[in-house]
């Protein structure tokens, strides 16, 4: 590409601080390549005078410093310079390192020399991303980020349809589904949209109280009611006066329980426990359970009359398995939250988003967003591919499905960089160097048959209808080492 090769500033800024001055220029040529906008300073003691503005650098690529102490030196100088300052060292291949590293210093990872395509992209994805999350926390992400229901799928459509419908009314609300499906999430929905917003919402899970610490919970009791009953205590429902009182996993509740339920629900009033005195309930009331009321029914284990009670307005919430369409925009929401709580943050290749779309999901949304806490203290700030996933998510795609997945996925996400080939190409007044212009044509499409072939240069090689070896030229041509390790190279 030569020193002609024009850097757009809108390109990614990354310093590269190595003393070999050879290997910083080798390491330039590939920064170029992969469309950033390297600068190099070769003097480790004065490397700060070639810097205007560090707020737009990416990242810091460290390299050969002369001595321990003076890159011990340069990076406490880098991190005083701006501590959120993403950095990777660069090291040869099993060589460790002698110089001591404080903690503080916001290394990010290692980039070995001499550099692979695959391990240099990843690591400044990882540095965009460390850097995303930065700004996310100065600019202070709303608290209720997952509130809402996420998804653009028919299923999630109607449910947001029916909560709009049923939000502002007073009647009594049933929420089915499977555990881990977000029945929680369309409770406190339900509560946020109706005109009880301003008062509590109390949430109480019915199966996992005992039964017979389930009354007072609910109605509360007085002093000396029972053992143990040193003072009087509000009960759940007094907690929710003028608010929604959500009763979840209500199918487990004991048949004397619902039958008590039942009369509050009738009369609109109830009674402590050890107490005579009526209070009256003006409270909404949100049930859910995973269970099927019906076949609990005609096996005696819930009341009837109780059921025709609570079901005035089913809602159901459909298993993630039927809604594999809103997988992505659940993964992205769910490390935003994590971002937003500031607990690291990660990223997904496309691969690994597609492998988790084929998976069955038993444990619905909950277990998708304990994957994404998982991967999350696994590869902090990383990028994860199929073969980092746990292995029961390592589904194998066929060509059909993965086609079919990937329409899916790119109708629900913004596309970017795709290349018009309807527009006519058209030569600018002042004239272009054909042979530049074509060069750098030749330079991005090799970049992006690599993205797409995660860095495999063979199966760039068949995207570019060019033999491998002709693109192991071209790589050579260009500056940049292949990975002899990556699998079908």
């Amino acid at each position: 590409m030569g020193e002609k090769t024009q850097v757009s500033v809108s390109e990614p800024r990354v310093l590269v601080i190595e003393a070999d001055a050879d290997r910083g220029r080798e390491l330039m040529s590939v920064l170029r390549f992969i469309n950033h906008d390297p600068e190099l300073a070769t003097d480790c003691g004065h490397w700060d005078s070639t810097i205007e503005d560090a707020n737009d650098i990416l990242a810091v690529l460290i390299g050969s410093c002369h001595s321990d102490k003076a890159l011990q030196k340069l990076l406490k100088e880098v991190h005083e310079l701006d501590e959120h300052l993403p950095i990777f060292l660069l090291s040869e291949k099993n060589k460790e390192l002698t110089v001591a590293i404080e903690p503080s210093s916001c290394i990010l990872g290692r980039v070995e020399i001499p550099v692979h395509y695959t391990q240099l992209t990843a690591a400044l994805h990882q540095a965009e991303v460390y850097r995303e999350t930065q700004a996310d926390d100065a600019n202070q992400r709303p608290v209720d980020l997952f509130r809402s229901l996420v998804g653009t799928s028919r299923a999630v459509q109607m449910v947001r349809k029916l909560i709009q419908q049923v939000a502002n009314s007073d009647a009594n609300v049933l929420i089915l589904g499977e555990s881990g499906t977000g029945k929680e999430v369309v409770a406190r929905n339900l509560h946020y949209y109706s005109n009880r917003r301003d008062k509590a919402f109390v949430p109480v899970n019915c199966g996992a109280i005992p039964a017979d610490l389930l009354e007072s919970e609910l109605f509360g009791h007085e002093k000396g009611a029972f053992t143990g009953a040193i003072s009087a205590r509000q009960g759940r429902f007094e907690l929710a006066e003028g608010g929604t009182l959500f009763l979840d996993e209500i199918g487990d509740m004991s048949l004397s329980m619902q039958v008590k339920l039942l009369r509050v629900l009738q009369e609109r009033t109830f009674e402590r426990v050890g107490s005579n005195k009526s209070i009256k309930a003006n409270v909404r009331i949100i049930a859910a359970t995973h269970r099927n009321l019906e076949e609990a029914i005609a096996e005696g284990k819930f009341r009837e009359d109780l059921f025709y009670r609570l079901n005035v307005f089913p809602i159901e919430m459909p298993p993630l398995r039927d809604r594999v369409e809103d997988v992505p925009l659940l993964i992205n929401e769910l490390i935003r939250r994590i971002e937003h709580e500031k607990r690291g943050s990660v990223r997904l290749t496309q691969g690994a988003i597609l492998a988790l779309c084929q998976y069955n999901w038993p444990g619905n949304v909950r277990e998708l967003a304990n994957l994404i806490e998982r991967v999350a203290i696994l590869y902090p700030f990383g990028v994860v591919e199929v073969a980092e996933l746990p292995e029961k998510f390592q589904t194998d795609i066929s060509s059909v499905e993965s086609v079919r997945l990937s329409e899916e996925i790119m109708t629900t996400q913004p596309m970017h960089n795709q290349y018009q080939l309807d527009a006519e190409p058209r030569l600018p007044r002042g004239g272009l160097d054909l042979k530049e212009h074509l060069s750098n044509l030749e330079v991005g499409f090799i970049r992006q048959a690599l993205d797409d072939a995660h860095g495999v240069v063979a199966q760039a090689a068949k995207r570019l209808g060019m033999r491998r070896t002709t693109l192991v030229e071209k790589l050579r041509k260009y500056g940049l080492q292949r990975s002899d390790n990556a699998p079908g190279v």
